[in-house]
């Protein structure tokens, strides 16, 4: 490309037809030529007469400019005139062009600016004919280099991921990068991390290394924690300078249970800081509705800071036994219990009473033994409805009746007679230790100090029960903490007393820990990794890139360890995990971090995202000479004298429409399809009456037209087979567009899945979840199962999960033998399509559902799964032309057509299921299922 300044042209030697415009001047110049005049006595009698058309003796000189301006636009229009060129510094090279990507949370923010600089890279790529590869460094996969057009219109679907690149996801970036020699481009998030070094060398040594990197200011947000009665945030920025401020925001649930900004503060940096830290003092209501702390304006899981049990104190009633015994505060029952609790949960104090109605989380009964009926009735009632109630033992318990003929409804187990303690009937001869807390106990993972000892007890009556009751026990098996349900709340035993007298227990940190893994209280921010060793952890919601919150679905369990110290990544999602009796929130951001600049060598050419793009002014160049030509016959009508009456007007329109641009041509020519597609396809009443009036099957367009044919094909075909096989009548199956069809008129959606199909916007994905919670199935057909029955991650396979990510799709399991698939028409036990490799998903069966004896199938709701995922092809397996002949093969003789037969059979089963529900699963159909297996 040859530059002048900021324009270049991609073919400059035809320029040089701009020298033949001074020939063309003189040429139109003398066209036509001079008149001769003679005098001829007979003109006379023309005086008087008007000649309608008149021919000048000379072209006017501003006509002839019009012209050449008009050859002169075609000429530079046609040289490939480019506004903005990248220069050969830029991007050096002519070989294969690698795009490193971090794709992190730091990314998202400009995303879009991001994909703007990639088109442009992709666009030069291709004017210079070179492959490109793509390489997520938090994402790595195996690079393959591609045309640059191809590569282009996959870039809608490479999004950033909430997470950063790790150690080992960027050794795993090194082992994907293909042999040779090939330029990089790093499209850098902007922050720094040693761990890329070897990454970059090795770039390097292929070839040039070049990095975009944007200017721009990035936000993050620590954790919010609850300090001093205040709710504290730190807020950081990627880059020092001047004076800014920045609006804070705290979501939540109003009142009605509606999503809504609660709270809103000013965040103030000052000049050259890069944190800034406010305070916001909350009402307990507020805080406990809390959900999440946003910074306004960025869109990167790192400006949310997600809320947790650690903003919301828990209410802890403490009843003692006794009185505390006046200059002998060590000894109260209540003491070390409220120093354990006051930093983290509110306190109640009162009587038993006088608590109740407040509706505390946890109440407290120290050495507390009888209960009056009045007070056993109402904290009976408050257990059953969700509440805790821990109890510890002491001489009053030792000495009472409580539970010892039978266990009280408000213990866990029953109680012996006297306890035992060192020297005592039942002596020992020495304290004794706490034993290692099993894997099943909420204690499992915490280390016991070796100066814990136990001197008294009161001791748990040999029961059935008490192996499942105990949480922690003493080294001789003797149970410390025993713990049973009660309705929704559940009470808790310690076996010894809340002081010091019985045990050394509560002048440990061993107490404090025992009592948070019990949710007595809630500990400010993040657990420790040794807190939480031996948890399990669920995820219920969790953020993607932008900050958005999405519903967890069926991702898998973390260890509270891993929740608590590992690295963000694609088993370890920021989000708002749940334990046994607590919720935890692992954000972006951890207490005190930092967001460190990225700092490249020297050597690097390092590129802002906000550089002027590359323009082409080939359509616009030549768009102004059709104009100018417009206009200069119009001129030339004029001056001629046959420009008047009706054909001004025709001139005045033709000049309109000839000069509109190409883009805003081809803006109104999308908007008017647009529309028209929205007529056609939202209220245009013929079409919703014929998808109402019969039972259609529909089909999601993906974009690809030979996908979208053969899923017409393929519900044609089963339409067919429902309609002489069942008394089911299907009209012919419709495409549905999920931006602009309404879905409800249709029980069944069939969708092929592809690899560069485009995600559906926020407005498709509620009608989407709508559809599913309504009743409707869909069956996601990745398409796959002749390659990914061998264990590889396709494309398709990575495309399904992007895709169904924010569907609110619930736990899934591969089809069990007693599902109603596998009966509602016809007999099956394989779900064959085109490939007969992969297993069949469904909505896994509830965990009560239990096979009753006499039964071949277990009793299992009415409810119909609403979606069916696998990859086995069916469409193609069911495609049908109008002559009914299949027009994909489908294996070889009589074994290939045998799987058709049972592909068509199972779309049977699967149209009969979504129309009729689990009604096979009744017990009037049991004879005939039997007979018909042959039992």
């Amino acid at each position: 490309m040859t530059l002048f300044g900021v324009l270049g042209f991609t073919t400059p030697w035809l320029l040089l037809g701009l020298l033949a415009l001074p020939i063309l001047w003189v040429i139109l110049r003398a066209v036509p030529p001079a008149p001769i005049r003679r005098r001829f006595p007979g003109v006379a009698l023309l005086l008087g007469l008007r000649d309608e058309e008149q021919v000048s003796d000379r072209t006017p000189w501003w006509l002839l400019l019009l012209r050449m301006l008009a050859v002169a636009a075609v000429i530079i229009g046609l040289a490939g005139p480019v506004l903005n060129p990248q220069t050969e510094d830029s991007a050096a090279g002519t070989g294969p062009l690698l795009v490193v990507m971090d794709a992190s949370w730091a990314s998202a923010d400009d995303w879009r600016a991001r994909q703007t600089a990639l088109d442009a890279l992709m666009t030069r790529a291709a004017r210079d004919d070179r492959t490109v590869g793509l390489l997520s460094l938090t994402e790595p996969e195996a690079v393959r280099f591609q045309s640059a057009d191809v590569m282009r219109s996959r870039i809608e679907g490479v999004l950033p991921n909430p997470w950063e690149p790790s150690a080992e996801m960027l050794k795993a970036a090194l082992a994907a990068l293909p042999e040779g020699g090939f330029d990089s481009y790093w499209m850098s998030d902007g922050l720094d991390r040693d761990i890329r070094e070897d990454l970059l060398s090795t770039l390097e040594e292929r070839g040039t290394v070049t990095v975009f990197e944007s200017p721009r200011s990035l936000y993050a947000l620590e954790p919010a924690r609850f300090e001093d009665g205040a709710v504290r945030i730190t807020a950081h920025r990627l880059r020092s300078g001047p004076a800014t401020e920045v609006s804070l925001t705290g979501h939540g649930l109003d009142p009605a249970g509606n999503p809504a900004v609660l709270v809103r503060s000013p965040v103030m940096f000052e000049a050259d800081a890069t944190t800034a830290t406010t305070e916001i003092s909350l009402p307990a209501e507020l805080r406990a509705r809390m959900t999440r702390f946003e910074i306004e304006g960025s869109r990167s899981a790192g400006a949310v800071a997600m809320t947790d049990d650690s903003l919301r104190r828990r209410e802890v009633a403490l009843i003692a036994g006794r009185d505390d015994r006046e200059g002998l505060e060590l000894l109260s029952p209540l003491h070390y219990l409220s120093r354990a609790l006051d930093p983290t949960a509110e306190l109640l104090d009162g009587a038993l009473t006088d608590v109740l109605p407040a509706n505390p989380d946890v109440i407290v009964l120290a050495d507390v033994a009888t209960l009056s009926p009045g007070e056993r009735d109402a904290v009976t009632e408050w257990v059953e409805g969700g509440g805790m109630l821990l109890r510890f033992a002491g001489p009053r318990l030792a000495a009472s009746e409580v539970s010892r003929d039978a266990e009280d409804p408000l213990m866990p187990v029953r109680l012996r007679a006297g306890g035992r303690s060192v020297g005592g009937a039942m002596s020992w001869g020495e304290p004794k230790a706490i034993a290692p807390f099993d894997e099943d106990s909420p204690f499992h993972g915490l280390e016991i100090p070796p100066d814990v000892t136990v001197s008294s007890q009161v001791m748990a009556q040999p029961d059935p029960s008490l192996a499942s009751r105990v949480i922690a026990q003493l080294t001789d098996g003797t149970p410390l903490v025993t713990r049973k349900p009660v309705g929704q709340g559940q009470v808790v035993l310690f076996h010894v007393t809340a002081n010091a007298e019985w045990s050394t227990l509560p002048l440990s940190g061993l107490f404090v820990r025992m009592l948070e893994r019990l949710a007595v209280s809630s500990a400010v921010g993040q657990g420790e990794a040794q807190e939480l060793e031996g948890t399990i952890w669920q995820p219920v919601t969790v953020l993607d890139a932008f900050g958005r919150e999405n519903d967890a679905g069926t991702l898998p369990g973390v260890a509270g360890e891993d929740l608590a110290s590992a690295p963000l990544g694609p088993d370890l999602r920021p989000g708002l995990y749940e334990g046994e009796n607590r919720a935890l929130a692992r954000n972006v951001l951890a207490q005190d971090a930092v967001l460190p600049p990225a700092a490249w060598p020297e050597r690097i050419t390092v590129e802002g995202l906000t550089r002027p793009q590359e323009t082409p002014l080939s359509g616009w160049l030549i768009a102004l000479a059709l104009a100018l030509l417009a206009a200069d016959i119009v001129a030339s009508l004029a001056l001629s004298g046959r420009l008047r009456g009706p054909r001004a007007g025709l001139a005045a329109i033709g000049i309109a429409l000839l000069t509109l641009s190409p883009q805003h041509a081809q803006a109104q020519t999308d908007t008017q399809e647009q529309t028209e597609a929205q007529r056609q396809d939202t209220t245009d009443e013929p079409r919703a009456i014929e998808a109402t009036s019969d039972v259609v099957l529909a089909h999601v367009l993906t974009g690809d037209e030979q996908v979208d044919d053969l899923a017409r094909a393929g519900l044609y075909g089963l339409s067919q087979t429902l309609f002489f096989r069942t008394s089911v009548e299907p009209a012919d199956p419709m495409g549905v567009d999920l931006e602009t069809d309404e879905l409800s008129f249709f029980p069944f959606l069939y969708w092929p899945i592809t690899a560069d199909q485009p995600l559906p916007s926020d407005a498709a994905y509620a009608k989407l979840n709508e559809y599913l919670r309504s009743g409707g199935m869909i069956l996601f057909d990745t398409r796959d199962a002749d390659v990914a029955g061998f264990g590889s991650d396709t494309p398709e396979n990575r495309r399904l999960r992007q895709i169904a990510a924010p569907l609110d799709i619930p736990p899934l399991e591969p089809v069990p033998a007693d599902h109603v698939l596998t009966r509602t028409f016809y007999l099956l036990q394989d779900f064959p399509g085109r490939y007969a490799g992969r297993d069949l998903w469904v909505e896994a069966a509830p965990p009560d559902a239990e096979l009753i004896e006499g039964m071949p199938f277990r009793n299992l709701n009415d409810n119909v799964t609403p979606v069916v995922i696998g990859g086995n092809d069916w469409a193609s397996a069911w495609a049908m032309d109008s002559s009914g002949n299949p027009m994909v093969p489908v294996g070889r003789g009589f074994g290939g057509e045998r799987q058709r037969e049972i592909a068509y059979r199972f779309g049977v089963n699967l149209v009969m299921h979504v129309l009729t529900g689990n009604y096979k699963s009744d017990q009037v159909h049991v004879p005939a299922l039997l007979d018909r297996l042959g039992n």
